[in-house]
């Protein structure tokens, strides 16, 4: 087989990416070690992962992609693909062995509107539907696709072009081309055949995790226990549910993601210190210990069943040493993984793509002299960056006041850039969660509980000078009592931070039915 561009796995990265390709023109081989549809991680889109498929739709003219950016828009076009609805970001703390009871203060929980409606919505994805949709749709536009297959090395000719070898039911197979891109996961393909090392977060805890899809799962706004606020005519900004739920507890947090069809996905993630004492190696017995120090968890799970066998991964966090050299590139997911809190792994590996697809319409990617250092530079500068917010988060869940005045560095920068790149792409230009803004950088790292184990006021003062240049969300104001709705006037009021005219960014939010 001859092809320009290999791509190794065909997830929802490798495939959208094989679209790109394929509408830059290129011959592309999609291959798959397994066979959709198959069971993946990862379920959770953002704003900004919506912004991001909506302008790769555009720019490579991938109308069918499009859909996928909102729950409205979803439901309308592919009302089979499986999908949740994702009004917002909700936390709840728990203490060990106490029923969780809504403060009348609010201090134990934080509600982070990410739409005004359900039309305008994030979603979560059924990966088994999503990726076998989206390895079609690549299919149609032209990739040749291969699953069963079991890549064992990769050889470079004379000039410099890479051949991909392995077998695919019994037989061999040979892929010539002139370039590859990993988007098999960490420790994927590349990493193994390349022998590119795989090093640790720097002051990143080591973490486990846990998980599995159920049904029957209880809903939170329908248990008495998460009441307390509503019984007094205060009413959440969202549906508590419809959203990425997460349970924060001291060493760890539960996610729980309702897709459409009843079926819940939920799991655990925890540093190795709880890990081994709830043992969770042992997969389901491990689950129900964790659920028995959690007595309002545990309630919701009650009538609960897993559709499918548990899966630990017994090493969360991975960094490869290097993500790119010449003709060869790392996905943001094969170069790094860090954590599912803030659902960041659906808009890094988008922005990869986005950035490999500029670098193939130029041809620079196949060019033996040209360097795709940058590229591989960013993506693990971001994946530092991520990793240095997330350990953070993990300092601060026993207090669950400096956890949420942290999590505003996130909420922050995810909304300024999801503006930005509607009004004023320019402001965008700093990366993920702001990577490449030198002086937000600093203070997220100054300010981390993970660096500090100061008080939550100075923490608060701190936190809310840092991020006023981009906040545009009405973050970091006591008055809300962390309930955080979507409120254009909150961006329209903003619209200064971003060098326009409050008239554009209300126009540009009329557009989009805000």
């Amino acid at each position: 087989m001859d092809v320009d561009l290999a791509i190794v796995g065909s997830g929802f990265g490798g495939s959208i990416l094989a679209m790109v390709a394929r509408r830059l023109g290129l011959r592309v081989a999609l291959l798959e070690r397994g066979r959709h549809p198959r069971f993946a991680i990862g379920e959770s889109s953002s704003p900004l992962a919506g912004i991001l498929l909506e302008q790769l739709a555009d720019r490579y003219d991938l109308p069918r992609l499009k859909p996928l950016a909102t729950f409205g828009a979803w439901q309308r076009a592919y009302p089979d693909v499986g999908c949740g609805l994702k009004r917002g970001f909700t936390y709840f703390k728990h203490d060990a062995g106490r029923r969780f009871v809504a403060a009348a203060d609010r201090s134990n929980q934080l509600l982070v509107a990410a739409s005004p409606n359900d039309e305008l919505s994030d979603t979560h994805w059924l990966r088994a539907d999503v990726d076998a949709f989206l390895m079609r749709e690549a299919v149609a536009l032209g990739a040749e696709y291969a699953d069963d297959v079991e890549l064992a090395a990769v050889e470079w000719s004379a000039a410099g072009t890479p051949t991909v070898t392995g077998h695919r039911r019994g037989a061999t197979l040979q892929v010539r081309a002139r370039g590859v891109v990993d988007a098999s996961g960490p420790r994927g393909f590349l990493s193994r055949a390349l022998a590119i090392e795989a090093r640790s977060f720097d002051g990143y805890p080591g973490t486990q995790a846990l998980f599995s899809h159920f049904t029957d799962v209880e809903r939170c706004d329908e248990m008495a226990d998460y009441a307390g606020a509503g019984a007094r005519g205060e009413y959440p900004p969202y549906p508590v549910d419809d959203a990425a739920l997460h349970h924060v507890f001291d060493g760890g947090w539960m996610w729980v993601l309702r897709f459409g069809n009843g079926v819940t996905s939920a799991g655990v993630a925890v540093v190795d210190a709880l890990a081994e004492d709830l043992r969770v190696a042992d997969g389901e017995p491990a689950w129900h210990r964790l659920l028995e120090r959690f007595p309002t968890v545990r309630a919701q799970f009650a009538d609960a069943r897993a559709t499918r066998r548990f899966d630990w991964m017994p090493r969360l966090g991975y960094r490869a040493a290097s993500a790119a050299g010449p003709r060869w590139a790392l996905l943001p997911s094969a170069a790094a993984f860090v954590d599912p809190l803030f659902s960041t792994g659906f808009p890094l590996t988008l922005l990869g793509i986005e950035r490999l697809a500029s670098v193939l319409d130029s041809g620079a990617f196949f060019d033996e002299s040209a360097s795709l250092e940058a590229y591989g530079a960013t993506t693990l500068a971001e994946a530092d960056h991520t990793a240095r917010f997330v350990a953070g988060c993990y300092a601060g869940f026993p207090r669950f006041d400096t956890f949420v005045q942290y999590s505003m560095f996130y909420f922050a920068a995810a909304s300024y850039a999801e503006m930005a790149r509607r009004v004023a792409p320019a402001r965008a230009a700093a990366g993920f969660l702001r990577a490449g803004d030198p002086e937000f950088a600093l203070a997220l790292r100054a300010l981390s509980p993970a660096v500090s184990a100061g008080d939550a006021r100075p923490l608060a003062d701190g936190v809310r000078r840092a991020v006023e240049p981009v906040n545009m969300a009405g973050l970091c104001e006591p008055a809300k009592r962390n309930w955080y709705g979507a409120d254009a006037a909150d961006a329209i009021a903003g619209a200064s931070k971003l060098g326009v005219a409050p008239a554009k960014v209300a126009a540009e939010l009329a557009a989009l039915g805000f």
